[in-house]
């Protein structure tokens, strides 16, 4: 096995996903990155060869134990150990409560706290017997409160918040950190451009989140010290109301 280290992004999209894969990749992490259509990563593995960093792509629907593990074992075998390992899936969805069906519920539910229990299992096995890791799952303002429509989403999200507390927990007195920071704000995404254009152009007072700039605050939450590990903060532009 290579001894390369690796970084797992689970969720890997175009926007904070990719930025953390390409913040890891160029600190010598081989980035893996996993969604479930693996054509979509290919973009962002290019993107992060070009620029001389190293990248591997992955399909994985992590709702399914069965893909979890295998792509765990995976890379472990033909990549590298996993020092890092990011849950970075959305599932955002609005609907009121009466509308809300049982397949739109249970899908968010898997989507956002099954599959980061998964993620999370998985990454906490491969860790534990090297007594070192990082394992960030994103949360979201939904974690904290719930709101009207959002009632899906918020209770996958409060479950995700309690997973990583739980796993916290367990997991610092054996040398992993978990840590759960909490989105609170519109993301620079073409998707906040396209159909909330009035909120995006805030972009240009720097009142909408930088993938980037979430990227940079993953990294050092990575690299922090045993003796000053922060488990949940909050990152928001100043415009956010809360």
């Amino acid at each position: 096995m290579s001894q390369s280290r690796a970084v797992l992004v689970v969720g890997a999209g175009d926007a904070t996903g990719g930025a953390i894969a390409k913040r890891f990749a160029r600190e010598g992490y081989v980035a893996c990155v996993a969604r479930r259509s693996a054509d979509k990563l290919q973009g962002l593995v290019t993107e992060i060869e070009a620029a001389g960093g190293q990248a591997r792509a992955f399909a994985c629907d992590a709702r399914l134990e069965g893909h979890v593990v295998e792509l765990f074992a995976t890379i472990e075998r033909e990549v590298g150990p996993l020092h890092a390992v990011i849950f970075n899936i959305g599932a955002n969805v609005q609907f009121s409560i009466s509308e809300t069906t049982e397949r739109v519920y249970r899908k968010v539910w898997e989507m956002g706290a099954l599959a980061g229990f998964l993620t999370g299992r998985e990454a906490a096995k491969v860790m534990l017997p090297r007594a070192q890791g990082s394992i960030i799952f994103t949360g979201a303002t939904a974690s904290l409160r719930g709101r009207a429509h959002f009632a899906a989403f918020a209770s996958a999200k409060f479950a995700l918040r309690a997973l990583a507390q739980s796993m916290a927990r367990e997991l610092g007195p054996k040398g992993i950190h978990v840590a759960h920071p909490i989105i609170d704000g519109a993301i620079d995404t073409a998707f906040i451009r396209d159909n909330f254009p009035t909120l995006y152009q805030r972009k240009d007072e720097d009142g909408i989140l930088n993938p980037e700039h979430i990227a940079e605050q993953y990294w050092q939450i990575h690299c922090q010290p045993r003796d000053c590990w922060v488990h949940e903060l909050d990152l928001r532009p100043w415009s956010e109301t809360f």
